[in-house]
């Protein structure tokens, strides 16, 4: 079969099945003890089809948060189109499934003794180890940017208190203010996310606040569906977004949180009535505990399986990994987490894991009505993880107003469809 776009989005819309994913349709029974650590779009997909495929073994999710909200669709709630509850998921349905869901920060993991330890002092043994910790922020990694400076400046990387405090800044901001934003180097968390939470707020100006400015400081002379976000701006909100890349001295050095401004490569001095920065990330912290992480601060992983290339029995999944061409997407993890699933029974049963294959999809907004959207379908090929040739894609240049609004639609039937997937919610 040839795989081209439109197939593309075809099969990445029957992945919540697991059609492409190498899991097997019936699975024989694993037993032992599986610890997941981490509820987010690849540890909950994980513990859940981990459930699904194998209902006798014990798995068991580690995750502080009784109450998930997502990064995808937070940029929806900065620019004041859905409130935030909206992103918010519980694990009532992973744990009617059987799934043991523990409240906890899991502050260590002993691999030699397959052991995770909690904050309060428990610990949990396991047979093998599913870690999903996200990013954390590379904190003095930007110079002047510490947790402090992002009670000033927010960063609003991980949905949550942070998200909120950005949102009340905006409403805040006095009409005609500039808002800046401060766009990190690859790698990152979502990588078309700046350039979609830009073209949210500049339609919240462009309605609320219209003699305001945007100004994108970028680390990078080039960003993910750069094209078409640059045409929709200029179809949308005309002169409002400014994008400065490195070349023409977009990369941030210093951040004054205190006095909302920042200083560039070269000595140039930016102000901002709200100051957004994205720092440099790194995996989440629990990752550098278990001894996965790598000189990047990333974590290598096994093509086949996404075991970690450094400790057997640890399968790291989502945002933390070392997974290129895919990028650091919630689709990408979701996947990841379906593939992990597989590969822990197989080996829990003695058998080779099956044939990997992942897949990816990102919608961003424009605008209400103005989607874009990336696909790709991925597989090992020689060894490494490679994008199957013909499978990605953009949405078309040239594209009319109809075709936007219906990758507009497209993306939230995507989240809903995802939500449910994962936490049975929409």
């Amino acid at each position: 079969m040839t795989i081209n776009r439109r197939t593309a989005l075809g099969l990445i819309g029957a992945a919540s099945g697991a059609a492409i994913l190498g899991m097997p349709s019936i699975a024989r029974a694993a037993t032992g003890r599986v610890v997941v650590v981490g509820g987010g779009f690849g540890g909950a997909t994980a513990a859940k089809y981990l459930k699904l495929r194998s209902p006798d073994l014990a798995v068991t999710l580690i995750e502080p948060a009784a109450r998930f909200y997502t990064c995808p669709f937070s940029n929806l709630y900065l620019g004041g189109l859905i409130d935030f509850e909206a992103i918010g998921h519980s694990y009532d349905s992973l744990a009617a499934l059987g799934v043991e869901v523990v409240h906890a920060f899991a502050s260590d993991v002993d691999t030699a003794g397959r052991t995770v330890t909690l904050a309060g002092g428990d610990s949990l043994s396991y047979d093998a180890l599913v870690l999903s910790p996200g990013v954390d922020i590379r904190w003095g990694a930007l110079e002047g940017y510490d947790e402090a400076a992002a009670e000033l400046a927010p960063h609003a990387w991980k949905a949550g208190p942070q998200t909120q405090l950005l949102r009340s800044q905006l409403e805040a901001m006095p009409d005609g203010g500039t808002f800046v934003l401060v766009a990190p180097d690859n790698p990152f968390r979502c990588p078309p996310g700046p350039y979609e939470r830009v073209s949210l707020i500049a339609n919240y100006f462009k309605t609320e606040k219209p003699a305001s400015k945007i100004i994108i400081l970028d680390a990078k002379d080039s960003f993910s569906k750069q094209g078409l976000f640059t045409a929709g701006w200029q179809a949308l909100y005309g002169d409002m977004i400014e994008w400065v890349s490195r070349t023409d001295d977009g990369r941030v050095v210093r951040v004054d949180a205190a006095a909302r401004s920042v200083e560039t490569e070269f000595g140039r001095t930016v102000t901002a009535d709200v100051l957004n920065v994205v720092p440099p990330q790194q995996a989440g912290l629990i990752a550098q505990r278990a001894g996965v992480t790598n000189e990047t601060g990333w974590v290598p992983v096994k093509p086949e399986t996404f075991e970690s290339q450094l400790v057997e029995g640890v399968y790291v999944v989502g945002d933390a990994t070392v997974a290129a061409p895919m990028p650091k997407s919630g689709f990408a993890a979701c996947t990841q987490g379906k593939v992990v699933a597989a590969a822990i029974i197989a080996a829990l049963e003695g058998r080779a894991p099956p044939e990997a294959k992942w897949a990816n999809t990102c919608y961003s907004l424009v605008g209400p009505d103005y989607g874009i959207s990336v696909a790709g379908v991925y597989a090992v090929i020689d060894g490494a993880i490679a994008e199957v040739p013909g499978s990605g894609g953009v949405s078309p240049a040239d594209a009319d107003g109809a075709f936007r609004a219906r990758e507009a639609q497209y993306a939230h039937g995507w989240y809903r469809a995802i939500s449910n997937d994962i936490w049975g919610t929409a």
